[in-house]
């Protein structure tokens, strides 16, 4: 079934609790991507019901002694309610659109899906976000989240609900990131593992459509799959409005095509938008590109 026939359901996850904040005291602006884009009529034009947003715990500055990650218990809490959010639009055989926040958003997308069977997720992000406390730099979830939800990790983040791994590694096709030395270098490549990792240099090498095909020919064998969509896959001309800025990247056509190629199948559930920095966009002309991306799409 296509996903524009779809009823859709809009989804607010303003978190960043995954992030270290450069200002302690000032959120981080990817928490107002959901009211950049709403701002240009993403609901509307997608004819999406109003979900309201998830309430986010306090944000506590300070890395966790113990863990060596930012905010664990309230990412924990965070993430359980968001899938207890989930849960019912699954239900009803709504499509949910999860607008973060930062990209620890996807455990409580994972916790969902695993609640109610075996689940693949197709990840698009300009990096691998396979790190671990050791390996990690800030502490922050949202550079770990692929590894949490595959099992590695502080045990209070990978087995939510005793449910881990929330996704198992074969069930998981990182596609698109474009981090490869530094990921080597500093420990978040994905190398051991038994995750499908197509970087964009290997995506273009074979093909827009042949790739995204491959991945998705991988994850038509599960129950369903969902999509997870870091804005800093995008290419830095196109989305300099993130956190963590890196040249090159996907342009902005290529990821509404590689979304509108994933959106038809019908095992794909849902999709989430992460880490676009709506404080770097005083004029909203990115979030208008970027919605417009989003909507082209489906």
């Amino acid at each position: 079934m296509p996903a524009m026939h779809r009823a859709l359901s809009l989804l607010d996850a303003p978190t960043d609790l995954g992030l270290r904040r450069p200002d302690p005291s000032r959120p981080v602006g990817c928490v107002r991507l959901p009211e950049a884009l709403r701002a240009h009529g993403i609901a509307e034009r997608l004819g999406a019901r109003d979900e309201g947003a998830v309430p986010v715990p306090p944000y506590d500055p300070r890395k966790d002694p113990d863990l060596g990650v930012l905010n664990p218990r309230a990412v924990a809490f965070f993430s359980i309610t968001l899938a207890n959010h989930l849960s019912p639009i699954l239900d009803a055989h709504r499509f949910p659109i999860v607008l973060g926040g930062d990209c620890s958003i996807t455990l409580g997308a994972s916790l969902a899906l695993r609640r109610r069977g075996r689940y693949g997720m197709l990840f698009l992000d300009g990096h691998t976000d396979f790190y671990t406390p050791a390996t990690s730099g800030t502490g922050g979830v949202a550079g770990m989240d692929l590894a949490i939800i595959c099992g590695r990790g502080p045990e209070l983040l990978t087995d939510l609900e005793g449910r881990a791994p929330l996704l198992r590694e074969s069930d998981a096709v990182l596609f698109g990131h474009r981090d490869v030395e530094e990921s080597q270098t500093y420990g978040g490549t994905t190398t051991g593992s038994a995750i499908t990792d197509w970087t964009l240099d290997a995506i273009r090498e074979r093909g827009l459509y042949d790739a995204t095909r491959a991945a998705l020919m991988q994850l038509a064998v599960l129950d369903g799959f969902w999509i997870h969509v870091d804005a800093d896959v995008l290419d830095d001309d196109e989305m300099p409005a993130v956190d963590s800025r890196q040249p090159g990247g996907m342009r902005m056509a290529e990821l509404t095509e590689i979304l509108k190629y994933a959106l038809a199948s019908p095992k794909c559930v849902g999709l989430d938008l992460a880490i676009f920095d709506a404080d770097q966009d005083p004029d909203g002309s990115i979030a208008g590109r970027l919605t417009d991306a989003i909507v082209d799409a489906f």
